[in-house]
């Protein structure tokens, strides 16, 4: 089977979160299931180099900005087919946004080219190829279902994944004449969202099947609370949605052979998460003979993933005995809190603004929990690695967070099933009661180490996922 993934971004080669690694893993992952999964994105300029490496399969002239092309090439074992049009993708700075972090003005031009082109292959551009599913990810790649219907293809039938539904692809009605849409479309039971273009909605009318991230997820955006606005469409198209959980490269998050620990450890030797507690004290100024949990963050410092109330928290944290070190970047009001944080409880709590994948291998090796107090939460790829690397996370029950953690409650504790801790209020005092929790099982060894064994057996890896992706594509091609 062909399937035609379409995508804004695919980890390595182009990332901004957690949908780069899922486009990036899908493909060969499926490839043992017998599908052959392409990645159509755009030629970013960190993918040039692999231009002259490939093979130029097809030439458009009218795409929304102009014309473009696709040149096929496999990097990484992953098959890719780059849209090379320079004028829309040649840019500096971030993927979506400009120098001075807005988005770029022509983004529904950049992004409705991509779908436009996906609709073309599917209609035979690529001589010898005819994808048998279409799948597009996110509110980028969400008009390609849309130009499928506007061409008047029944075939291929469409899949649409939501990431995360609060990135939706707005803008005005005077791009439907340079995106070529129908104007006659343009109502609410179409195209228009509150009298703007809605990428995802659009997307979410038009395609076979909508899939998210997680099934707590799946349930979450059909409520006025989750759906960001879009509760009543996916409400009309219920039957066609379901949650598929992600899965993480257990290849690259593997604590037995991870070259970022100065000691790779398994199960049965988790007495060496010690050496790498240690190098994460050095690295993060910590004072390395603490006796509490270390916590570490390792997230977008937004307030979606509830940061601000762990901010609250912190003092509660440091006043229990326990560490904290934050890795990330974001809102400027919470990056400047943690790094303060850092100043007035020196040796307690450290701070590092940016990203740094070495980095958060270390802290998944030697930090004893991870927090992730997120307000809502597709799917989150930070406490699967937790899972793998014995670092129980402690999550606030929402989308994928509250269907991978098993809470440490009395029964599940005495059943040896507990992998973390998950609490219900992201506040301040939610938080602090949570910490609570975890300094209370730290204290006890031999709990803490079952709960990190029993974290450690769950299956984090894409082989069920994939296997729903799978059944999803058979069940719609013809």
């Amino acid at each position: 089977m062909q399937v035609l993934m379409v995508a804004s971004e695919c980890a390595p080669f182009a990332k901004t979160g957690g949908l780069a690694d899922v486009v990036g893993a899908l493909p060969a992952a499926l490839a043992p299931l017998g599908i052959d999964a392409q990645v159509l994105m755009p030629a970013y300029p960190a993918l040039f180099p692999l231009l002259p490496e490939g093979e130029e399969v097809a030439t458009f002239e009218g795409l929304p900005g102009g014309a473009g092309r696709v040149v096929r090439v496999t990097a990484r074992g992953v098959p890719l087919l780059l849209l090379d049009m320079p004028q829309l993708f040649d840019r500096p700075a971030g993927l979506y946004i400009d120098e001075t972090g807005k988005d770029w003005a022509d983004n529904p031009i950049r992004f409705g080219a991509l779908s436009r082109a996906a609709a073309w292959i599917c209609a035979g551009a690529i001589e010898g190829y005819a994808p048998d599913v279409l799948h597009a990810h996110d509110w980028q790649a969400a008009l390609a279902p849309v130009y499928l219907k506007m061409d008047g293809r029944g075939q291929p039938p469409s899949v649409l994944t939501i990431h995360n539904i609060a990135f939706q692809g707005l803008c005005g009605p005077e791009t439907l004449g340079p995106l070529g849409l129908k104007g006659d479309w343009f109502h609410p039971e179409a195209l228009e969202y509150y009298g703007q273009i809605g990428f995802l909605k659009s997307g979410l009318v038009f395609s076979d099947r909508i899939t998210t991230v997680s099934p707590t997820y799946a349930r979450e955006i059909l409520t006025p609370d989750f759906g960001m606005g879009l509760e009543g469409v996916l409400q009309n198209r219920g039957a066609a949605l379901s949650g598929l959980l992600n899965g993480i490269d257990t290849e690259a998050w593997d604590p037995a052979t991870d070259t970022a620990l100065p000691s790779p450890f398994e199960a049965r030797s988790l007495k060496r998460k010690a050496e790498n507690r240690a190098a994460v004290c050095k690295r993060m100024g910590l004072d390395p003979d603490g006796t509490g949990p270390l916590f570490c963050v390792i997230s977008r410092l937004t307030g979606q993933k509830g940061l601000d109330a762990l901010l609250e928290a912190v003092p509660h944290l440091v006043n229990r005995g326990a560490q904290l070190a934050v890795l990330g970047t974001g809102a400027p009001e919470l990056e400047r809190g943690f790094v303060q944080a850092a100043e007035a409880f020196s040796g307690r709590v450290g701070t590092v603004i940016g990203y740094d994948e070495t980095l958060a291998h270390l802290l998944q090796g030697g930090s004893d929990a991870i927090l992730i107090p997120s307000r809502f939460e597709p799917c989150g790829l930070t406490q699967l690695y937790g899972l793998r690397y014995g670092t129980l996370p402690v999550v606030a029950r929402t989308g994928g967070l509250a269907d991978t953690v098993i809470d440490a409650n009395a029964a599940a504790v005495a059943a040896k099933a507990a992998t973390g801790f998950v609490f219900d209020e992201v506040s301040a005092e939610g938080i602090a009661q949570v910490i609570d929790r975890v300094v209370e099982a730290y204290a006890e060894p031999r709990q803490w180490q079952a709960m990190q064994r029993a974290a450690m057996k769950q299956p984090v890896g894409w082989e069920r996922s994939a296997r729903g992706y799978a059944d999803l594509y058979a069940s719609l091609a013809p």
